[in-house]
C-alpha cells in the first residue's frame, strides 16, 4: 500500500491539466472583468451619443 501511495504522490501528469485549467480560468476571469468594467462607460457614450442625435433638427429647405 506505501508503493502505491509513493507511485500516486511521485506521479506528475496531472499536473499539467491543472496548470492549464487555473491559467484559463484567469484568463477569461480577466476578460469578464475588462467587460464589466468598459460596458458601463460604452453604454453611457451610446446613449449620450443617440439622445444628441436625436435632438439634432434638420431642415430640408
Amino acid at each position: 500500500m506505501l508503493v502505491i501511495f509513493k507511485q500516486f504522490r511521485n506521479d506528475e501528469r496531472g499536473a499539467v491539466t491543472v496548470d492549464w485549467v487555473v491559467l484559463s480560468a484567469a484568463i477569461i476571469g480577466l476578460a469578464i472583468s475588462a467587460w464589466n468594467s468598459t460596458r458601463d462607460g460604452t453604454m453611457s457614450l451610446a446613449n449620450r451619443t443617440s439622445a444628441g442625435v436625436a435632438a439634432t433638427v434638420v431642415s430640408s429647405e
